[in-house]
């Protein structure tokens, strides 16, 4: 019986639920599911340079789980690309270093409720409009 899978921390959610191919309706799409923890490692590897080992120790994993992860992720959006599917964000076995919440008109991301202000985009306010992204999962 293998292991149970530990959760994976994430720093920052992504500001976005996923995307799409440019000029295809989203109707007309199908799509690719890529889990929290799979966004961090790209996050972590391609966009702010960290060697695999260190990020792994941000995620709280080892070294050959945040390689499996990362090459998980990569094929699901070399998939995503070359197939012409859209991706969605969400899931998978992680937990948020922060309480964060999300408008759910602008989809800014506010990182606790003692720091939610009047939204500058959206004029929202109050708890009504905000999503645990904690809750989630």
């Amino acid at each position: 019986m293998p292991r149970p899978i530990r959760n994976r921390k994430i720093v920052n959610p992504p500001k976005m639920a996923g995307f799409k191919p440019f000029g295809m309706p989203l109707s007309e799409l199908e799509s690719v599911k890529l889990q929290y923890d799979e966004y961090e490692s790209i996050n972590l590897v391609n966009y702010q340079n960290l060697p695999q080992d260190i990020a792994a120790a941000k995620m709280d994993v080892s070294r050959p789980t945040f390689t499996r992860v990362y090459n998980r992720a990569l094929t699901k959006i070399a998939k995503a690309f070359v197939e012409c599917l859209a991706i969605e964000i969400e899931g998978g076995q992680v937990e948020f270093e922060k309480q964060w919440y999300k408008c759910k008109k602008c989809f800014k991301l506010i990182d606790g409720l003692e720091n939610h202000i009047r939204c500058k985009n959206c004029k929202s306010y109050g708890d009504t409009e905000l999503v645990n992204l904690n809750e989630l999962k």
